[in-house]
């Protein structure tokens, strides 16, 4: 059985993710890297992140991550073009972390809108398709001798300027997430075991009391 204190964090956690906003990269190699940004967007209240690995498989997570991979899902696509479609299809505006002459300061986008921010490979940055199929192109304006920040930091000085506005909107007060996905990821989370051994069974997960107690009608399909 979970803690009673525990299950409480994990709603709470849960409560706090932002199903509309995302983060999507594009051929992001380097496994600290992208267990970075990982981290920072269960530090934002990101609920998934999207991965394209058009050269190789997507990296597996270092210990930068901390365990944060358990707690962000990350969807992957054969392509750039596919997964940006399917993000606009689900209503979301893609920005891209790309400098070129329509790019406009990161802090000027709107984030309390469905939104998710495309980051490119280490070296090259997007691609010029995919920059060609975004919404839009954002830039953080450097002052200094280098032209732009490592991925995973860029990726977390977009991300906190988002969580600011949605803090400030009040976004973070409300659950965002529908209640099927709630309950759903809320025993993932509370009885990863468990709800393993569901998936084999192919049987619904059992329902739980006010404290994350499995209650007792439902013990049936966990034997």
């Amino acid at each position: 059985m979970v803690i009673p204190r525990r299950y409480k964090r994990l709603q709470q956690v849960l409560g706090n993710r932002q199903p509309d906003l995302t983060v999507l990269t594009e051929d992001v190699h380097k496994p600290h890297n992208l267990s970075a940004i990982i981290r920072t967007c269960d530090a934002v209240g990101v609920f998934e992140v999207n991965g394209v690995s058009s050269k190789s498989k997507m990296p597996t997570y270092s210990q930068v991550a901390q365990g944060s991979e358990k707690w962000v899902r990350l969807n992957t696509y054969p392509n750039i073009k596919n997964a940006i479609a399917s993000l606009q299809e689900s209503n979301f505006k893609v920005y891209a972390a790309h400098l070129s002459q329509e790019a406009v300061d990161y802090r000027t986008i709107d984030y309390t809108q469905p939104t998710a921010i495309l980051l490119g490979a280490e070296k090259y940055g997007v691609s010029q398709l995919a920059a060609d199929l975004s919404d839009g192109h954002i830039i953080i304006p450097m002052l200094g001798m280098v032209q732009s920040l490592n991925v995973s930091v860029a990726a977390a000085v977009i991300l906190f300027e988002a969580q600011r506005q949605r803090l400030a909107a009040g976004m973070y007060e409300r659950v965002s997430l529908d209640s099927d996905t709630f309950k759903r990821v809320l025993f993932e989370w509370a009885y990863p075991e468990i709800a393993a051994v569901c998936h084999q069974k192919g049987e619904p997960y059992p329902s739980l009391g006010k404290e994350g107690e499995i209650l007792s009608e439902s013990r049936s399909n966990v034997n």
